[in-house]
């Protein structure tokens, strides 16, 4: 039986990568990523050969099972994610579940997480942090928001920069003008942007020009005083 490397990759700065995770990457039989565009890139950069499997939402029935034979076949395999930590809001979490009922050994190769580099910088609580991955769009959204309002624990999720204004916007209905928040987008690439505030001179900061790139948002525990 092979072993399924569960490798984190770069969010942004392609240098955010661990030595154990190059050493890895070259040592693998197959990578079996999210986008074979995305990973190329990676590769190319540390001038790594190996055969890609791309591995997402609409593949993942049709490719799981190869992915579990080659396993089998004694291969050892590395699902890398297009940016970040695998298993995190992505479909490698399927393939990791699925291997383990295969019996398979998964070891896993720490390295970016956008949702802890946020935390790491955000100023706000992280000793207790309750993670939402992506807000549901329509149905139980409102449920959603409004179990927030309750919610003691530093609150992180992901957000769509389509979505990001709407949100804050729902937010400060829901939680109150007042409430602290951080944003975080493009995380350690060039235009790297952390904003921190009250949601309401938070969503004044937010311009067409810096609502571009994947939002992570975090926002402050509701307080004993209820402030």
């Amino acid at each position: 039986m092979g072993i399924l490397f569960v490798i984190a990759t770069p969010i942004g700065n392609l240098k955010d990568i661990t030595l154990r995770a190059i050493e890895t990457l070259k040592e693998v039989n197959l990578i079996a990523c999210e986008d074979t565009r995305q990973t190329i890139k990676l590769l190319n950069h540390y001038n790594i050969k190996k055969p890609l499997v791309s591995y997402h939402q609409h593949s993942k029935l049709t490719r799981i099972d190869y992915l579990i034979q080659e396993l089998k076949n004694g291969k050892s395999i590395a699902l890398v994610t297009d940016a970040g930590t695998p298993g995190i809001s992505d479909p490698g979490t399927v393939l990791i579940s699925q291997a383990i009922e295969a019996g398979t050994k998964v070891v896993p190769v720490p390295g970016a997480s956008a949702v802890i580099t946020a935390l790491s910088a955000s100023g706000l609580r992280t000793d207790e942090f309750v993670y939402l991955g992506f807000l549901p769009r329509k149905k139980g959204r409102k449920t959603m928001l409004e179990s927030l309002a309750k919610e003691k624990r530093t609150i992180v999720f992901y957000e769509s920069p389509y979505r990001v204004v709407k949100t804050l916007e729902e937010l400060k209905i829901v939680l109150g003008e007042d409430r602290n928040i951080v944003i975080a987008r493009e995380l350690t690439k060039m235009f790297e942007e952390i904003i921190r505030g009250e949601i309401k001179d938070v969503i004044l900061k937010l311009t067409p020009q810096n609502t571009r790139g994947e939002f992570v948002i975090i926002i402050e525990g509701k307080t004993n005083s209820g402030e």
